[in-house]
């Protein structure tokens, strides 16, 4: 019996309507569908942006992934979650792993799939691209992302501000993903950089409670929530 096929699939970054056509026709035949655990019993993001798209025949199969750094602690949880999915994938059973934004970018679903083909080579994978957040805060900022030659950076939420400092140096466009934990350290550089009139925050971009903040002289202290992007134009558009 040929394994099933794990597909991963970016849901896109809030929105149920930006998951692709493609995505949701999979997501829609698969009798398998994953995602990363919510927390404290409650459903996590991706569960809640596909629930629409269900039907009561499907198993829903939540996947935990602990929010931790101890690298030995995540490798045991990515194997663990690969065995979980491997025992449908062995019967010839398609499974889609969901996730929020695209499954290329900061996902999970990199060392899911990853940790599946290193303990069972016959695993298949293919991967289905979504929307992610820097370019959906773009769109609902009204701006472009980048335009013309203009050099983009996008740090994730471990960095420390000297890097922040060095890319600043000569990036055109950062992007700093989840920001939240770092924002006033950000905000001090900036500040530093006469940039704050320059940078943009979006919180939970494209959901109904989405929260834009344009400007950020007078914001040093804005209590973020995890799903928040930082926008910063180092170097304003040409003309």
């Amino acid at each position: 019996m040929q394994p099933g096929i794990l597909y991963g699939i970016g849901v896109g970054p809030g929105d149920p309507e930006l998951i692709t056509v493609k995505g949701l026709g999979i997501l829609k035949r698969v009798p398998i569908v994953a995602f990363p655990a919510g927390v404290q019993g409650k459903p996590g993001m991706a569960q809640q942006m596909v629930a629409q798209w269900l039907n009561s025949s499907q198993v829903q199969l939540a996947l935990s992934f602990p929010y931790v750094q101890d690298n030995d602690i995540l490798t045991q949880a990515w194997q663990a979650a690969a065995e979980r999915v491997w025992q449908y994938l062995e019967l010839g059973q398609d499974v889609a792993f969901v996730s929020e934004g695209d499954v290329s970018f900061y996902s999970t679903f990199t060392y899911l799939a990853q940790a599946l083909q290193q303990l069972h080579p016959k695993a298949v994978v293919q991967t289905i691209p979504g929307i992610c957040s820097p370019m959906a805060a773009a769109a609902v900022l009204g701006i472009p992302l980048t335009i013309r030659a203009q050099r983009l950076v996008v740090l994730p939420a471990l960095y420390t501000v000297g890097e922040l400092e060095a890319v600043l140096d000569w990036a055109d466009v950062v992007v700093l993903m989840k920001v939240s934990s770092v924002y006033e350290q950000v905000w001090k550089v900036l500040q530093q950089r006469g940039l704050l009139e320059q940078a943009y925050v979006v919180e939970r971009a494209t959901l109904p409670d989405q929260v834009v903040y344009a400007g950020l002289r007078f914001r040093p202290n804005l209590k973020l929530p995890y799903f928040s992007v930082l926008i910063v134009q180092v170097t304003k558009s040409p003309n």
